[in-house]
């Protein structure tokens, strides 16, 4: 099942992606937004009954349809930074974490599949990392790594753009990680009873080249083990992201003398193994 947030003749619809086109689940007589289904104990029966039993007249196709951010709201985006062994070596960092590397971006950087991201007017080197990110399901506090996973409601894809020279400006990275735009999601989001976050393949195409392709078995901390870690720091709530962090092969790794950084009109393609590619083009 893949869940998306779109707009069609000014109004934001929740939908599925079927075989048949993208059902308006909402003309099909669910009042739920994506915020509300994920904290609906019953939301995806429901969808899943509205599937198998409507008709042709509640399908559009996605031509019709403008995305957005499946979530548009979330309390808390929350990032994992320097989470792969191969991303810590690139990034030319000796120690491997001893806990997850956290930090935030906000709402005002949320993007959406096929919507153009503006570069900011500060800031030189723009750079890419594909990332999978859960969307939590229900309130999490003090949880275990084996409960963890329990409390994600489902996972999309994710681009995690940094500006490299705003983000080591100071100790603290949040100026490169949250001009408006930096934070792409989707397409879809797909439930968490058809992932399996540990074995994932992840990559990442600019321009048609692909600069990075790995998988989700090489985190350091894997998304259990990240739940639970947040978890016994913040409460975490219903539709809060988490961006889980990014394997190697950024721009920031390359040698100095071959670090081309994103330019308006390059495309880029985060795709993840069953939940789909979210496509941006610099602007």
């Amino acid at each position: 099942m893949k869940l998306l947030t779109f707009k069609k003749d000014n109004e934001v619809k929740l939908g599925v992606k079927t075989d048949k086109g993208i059902l308006d689940l909402n003309k099909a007589g669910l009042d739920l937004n994506l915020e509300e289904l994920v904290k609906n104990e019953n939301g995806l029966s429901l969808v899943k009954e509205i599937i198998n039993n409507t008709g042709s007249e509640n399908y559009v196709s996605e031509a019709e349809i403008e995305f957005l951010p499946p979530l548009l709201n979330p309390e808390k985006i929350i990032c994992v930074g320097l989470n792969y062994q191969s991303h810590v070596e690139e990034a030319k960092l000796v120690n491997v974490p001893e806990n997850p590397v956290l930090f935030s971006k906000f709402n005002n950087a949320l993007a959406a599949h096929s919507e153009n991201i503006p570069l900011p007017k500060v800031g030189e080197k723009f750079d890419f990392e594909a990332e999978l990110v859960m969307v939590i399901g229900k309130e999490a506090k003090d949880v275990s790594e084996e409960e963890a996973l329990s409390y994600v409601f489902g996972y999309t894809a994710g681009n995690d753009l940094s500006v490299r020279d705003l983000q080591f400006l100071t100790g603290q990275w949040l100026i490169g990680k949250s001009p408006d735009g930096f934070a792409p999601i989707g397409p879809y989001v797909v439930p968490a009873e058809e992932i399996d976050p540990f074995n994932l393949n992840i990559e990442c195409k600019v321009n048609g080249e692909v600069r990075q392709s790995s998988n989700t078995k090489h985190m350091i901390f894997n998304c259990a083990k990240i739940v639970s870690y947040i978890s016994r720091h913040m409460t975490l709530k219903p539709g809060d992201l988490i961006f889980t962090g990014t394997p190697e092969g950024v721009i920031l790794g390359l040698p100095e003398n071959e670090q081309i950084w994103l330019k308006p009109g390059d495309e880029m393609e985060v795709t993840i193994e069953n939940i789909g590619t979210l496509r941006n083009v610099i602007a």
